[in-house]
């Protein structure tokens, strides 16, 4: 099942020198004047150009991109597991790992709903959630970090439920309204109560996607103000055009826009924020598995769905699956910064892609290739099985 302890990050220092372009992640200042970086145990020690950081050295390893586009790794902010790499959704195994090779390095749960007879008691779900949250965080399906343990909330829960699961380690809720609370009033009540002891919210938008889940109207998440405005574009029937350009004017909260919904609203979504001045609370995920598959190359392929329709700039639409998502979800990567952890994807143009470049590529609604995938400063794989091949790739030249 391709599992792997948590074998800590990248001992030693390790030069990544020849970038193309550096992206740093950041919506408002997303290209760096920068051509290398230095990480020091898995974590970025030092950014510039490579001719001034030579003298960090010497380097364990060193990693010439040859041209490629260094970004931070991406980030699924909508994930459904269950455990390890098998999904019962779609009863398949290595699932993650596939995402690993779409450039996916963290992915946030909202919720293990497809658990084969998913406790729905008040006992049970607390149990499923620390399990949860305990089981990802102590092996990681192929290096991938997946943050995982949010709980479905259910009638009759009360303030000292939230204590315990959050004493316990656990950081999220699943989705509000997948469960039997569904009402706007009763769901802020939880909501508070869950942020009142550091535990993040999302909540469901839209039509029904699973057996027990209800259909969620702008009315009802803007009275439960849950902290991520979960699969706006819905997850998979959406709310209309205008009532989710309403969300996202009234609501100041994260607006989250999935690859599984409606894509016709993913761009309304996208467009509104942009002409709102707030692409900073947009944040993107697959919603997978879901009934519609598993999408190893689902952040991607929005990435391209809102840079080409959408008319949002590249290096910012990436930023919307990078820095957006780890300063909204508290994560340590997402951003090419100095101390941060060093979770990397190398992209490059396709190979024959009519785009003059990755980013124009991009725009003009391709994918690029992924050469190489770094977590923690290790080497998680190398080009990509899924994307299509990339124009160059980068090399290690020593270790």
């Amino acid at each position: 099942m391709a599992l792997e302890p948590v074998a800590g990050p990248q001992k030693g220092r390790t030069l990544v020198r020849n970038a193309g372009l550096m992206l740093s992640g950041d919506v408002d200042r997303p290209l760096l004047e920068a051509d290398a970086l230095v990480i020091q145990d898995g974590i970025i020690a030092a950014l510039g150009r490579g001719h001034e950081l030579i003298a960090h050295g010497p380097f364990d390893m060193v990693i010439d991109a040859h041209g490629c586009a260094v970004a931070p790794g991406l980030i699924d902010s909508h994930v459904h597991p269950v455990f390890g790499d098998w999904t019962p959704r779609q009863n398949q195994i290595g699932w993650v790992e596939s995402f690993l090779h779409g450039g996916v390095t963290t992915m946030v749960s909202a919720g293990e709903v497809h658990l084969p007879g998913r406790p729905k008691d008040i006992v049970g779900l607390k149990a499923l959630a620390i399990t949860a949250q305990r089981a990802f965080f102590n092996a990681r399906p192929a290096g991938v970090k997946v943050i995982a343990g949010a709980p479905v909330l259910e009638k009759g829960m009360v303030e000292a439920d939230f204590a315990e699961l959050a004493a316990a380690g656990v950081t999220l809720l699943g989705e509000v309204g997948l469960g039997s609370v569904k009402a706007g009033y009763e769901a802020r009540e939880m909501i508070g109560w869950a942020r009142k002891h550091g535990i993040q919210s999302t909540i469901h938008t839209g039509g029904p996607s699973v057996p027990g889940s209800g259909y969620i109207d702008k009315d009802t998440v803007l009275e439960a103000d849950a902290d991520i405005i979960g699969h706006i574009n819905g997850g998979h029937t959406s709310l209309s055009e205008a009532h989710v350009c309403e969300l996202c004017e009234r609501s100041s909260r994260a607006i989250e826009i999935v690859h599984n919904g409606n894509e016709r609203v993913a761009v309304a979504a996208v467009q509104a924020a942009r002409d709102l001045g707030v692409l900073g609370r947009v944040i993107l995920g697959t919603d997978s598995p879901a009934g519609s598959g598993v999408q190893p190359l689902g952040i991607l392929r929005l990435i391209s769905l809102l840079a080409g329709f959408g008319r949002i700039p590249a290096a910012q639409a990436i930023a919307l699956a990078t820095g957006n998502t780890a300063r909204i979800r508290n994560l340590d990567g997402g951003l090419l910064e100095v101390g941060r952890a060093a979770d990397l994807v190398f992209l490059d143009r396709a190979q024959h892609s009519a785009g003059r470049d990755m980013l124009h590529s991009i725009e003009l609604g391709d994918i690029p290739g992924v050469g190489m995938v770094m977590i923690d400063g290790a080497v998680r794989c190398g080009r990509s099985r899924n994307t299509p091949p990339a124009e160059r790739v980068p090399e290690l030249l020593a270790h």
